[in-house]
């Protein structure tokens, strides 16, 4: 198995884990991350709806780094999760490694005001 293979089913490995133990529902949602080689995006779902109550990216934002970004949207998730009255969330960072644009995500999103 070639190592681009390999990552790939490590992630999904992380993923089926993480999935396995976090799922959202209308008390506590769930805050998704995504995270491509140019951007991220971060979703809050109520998994027993099926429904998506908020979602922020990256795609509009001009100016920063990768990091900074990413913060940037921990931040406005949190901002529209409020006008929604959500205030705590169970973070599911999709298989990725939680450090770099994912933590700096989970981080803003705390400084935003979301417990978890």
């Amino acid at each position: 198995m070639d190592r681009f293979k390999q990552k790939r089913f490590k992630k999904t490995i992380r993923h089926t884990r993480v999935r396995a133990r976090v799922s959202g529902d209308a008390n506590r949602p769930r805050l998704a991350v995504f995270r491509s080689d140019k951007h991220i995006y971060a979703q809050i779902i109520d998994d027993v709806d099926g429904k998506t109550l908020v979602s922020a990216s990256d795609m509009d934002i001009k100016s920063g780094k990768k990091a900074e970004k990413a913060a940037e949207v921990g931040q406005r998730v949190a901002q529209l999760a409020k006008k929604r009255g959500i205030t705590a969330v169970r973070f599911d960072r999709g298989g990725f490694k939680y450090h770099g644009r994912v933590k700096a995500l989970a981080e803003g999103a705390r400084e935003g005001g979301l417990q978890f």
